[in-house]
């Protein structure tokens, strides 16, 4: 995500007058406990949460609220002190629309119009919000091509990678603390129109998510016919390939889709470990450069084994239109 040059007081640029922030590390052994770590992180550099899923076998959806600790900070008091950004994505694929429909947010935390909660999941831009009491998550979202207003039923929580602890590189600080909601039950309205479905939810906080030799990733989170699911990713190199993906993690590209808008290319079809993933449509890649500063494919998918469908998630793939900035 690439970083902005914040205003400062008497027009100065943020930096000009503020001191490096010293983030702190993601360390293995340490102990997820909630509901305290489904809320944020804020001394960490950068955190997400993120929901996909599937709405009557035939729709894809995404919600994602990203908070970020800028790599400068000022003791000033001012309510007006960026020391946390908030943005967000929402994006609803519609095979009969032909492509990808999204909308985005970002502000600075404050002023109740935008926070992240520390004790819980509660996070808000405005009139867009993703909450969790008990064990639902309920989210709205009101974007100019379409209007979400969801409940996501909890049954699972995994702990990813170590016990939590996710490693995304060779350095010691390269690594993330992490975990996933599978099948999360759907229901509410889209557009006012009552739908269910299924989902899935990632939360995950970092320092140092992207080594400097990585590009990007490739990412996935399929709900599995019977209960399973599969989470599976990894970084890639700059001078291509596999940079690092954790053990017994293997992607290949089967097939790709270049954009009519960008003429970036994307892997759409993907193979891993023994499951086929093929999108609902080709052309679901969202422009976040307002906020994030990039452009990337995310999308619903169907997983296949030998030429049968055992699931269905989403894939997502970063670092195609240019290396990843976190």
């Amino acid at each position: 995500m690439k970083r902005r040059a914040f205003l400062g007081l008497a027009g100065l640029p943020f930096a000009a007058w503020a001191a490096k922030v010293d983030y702190p590390r993601v360390v293995p052994g340490y102990r997820l406990t909630f509901p305290r770590d489904h809320g944020a992180h804020p001394d960490f550099r950068t955190e997400w949460w993120y929901v996909t899923g599937w709405l009557e076998d035939r729709l894809g959806f995404q919600i994602t609220f990203f908070r970020a600790r800028p790599p400068e900070e000022s003791d000033n008091p001012s309510r007006f002190n960026p020391r946390q950004i908030l943005f967000a994505h929402a994006a609803l694929s519609d095979p009969q629309r032909g492509r990808l429909v999204h909308e985005e947010r970002a502000a600075r935390a404050g002023f109740s119009l935008a926070y992240a909660a520390t004790d819980r999941t509660d996070v808000r831009i405005d009139d867009w919000s993703l909450a969790l009491e008990g064990n639902r998550y309920q989210a709205r979202i009101a974007a100019r091509g379409f209007e979400f207003d969801f409940s996501f039923l909890a049954s699972q929580l995994v702990l990813q990678g170590d016990a939590g602890f996710s490693r995304k590189g060779y350095r010691p600080e390269e690594a993330s603390y992490y975990y996933s909601r599978p099948h999360l039950e759907v229901a509410g309205k889209l557009n006012g129109k009552a739908v269910s479905g299924s989902a899935w939810l990632d939360h995950e906080w970092s320092s140092a998510y992207l080594a400097p030799e990585a590009s990007g990733w490739d990412w996935c989170g399929i709900n599995l016919a019977g209960g399973g699911s599969l989470m599976a990713f990894r970084m890639r190199g700059k001078s291509g390939g596999t940079y690092y993906a954790p053990p017994g993690v293997s992607m290949k590209p089967l097939r790709t889709w270049r954009s009519p808008r960008t003429g970036v290319e994307y892997p759409v079809s993907m193979q891993v470990n023994d499951l086929r993933l093929e999108p609902l449509m080709d052309d679901q890649e969202l422009d976040a450069r307002l906020t994030a500063g990039t452009i990337y494919w995310e999308g619903a998918v169907r997983a296949y084994r030998e030429n049968n469908m055992v699931g269905k998630g989403y894939l997502e793939l970063t670092g195609y239109w240019k290396p990843m900035k976190l």
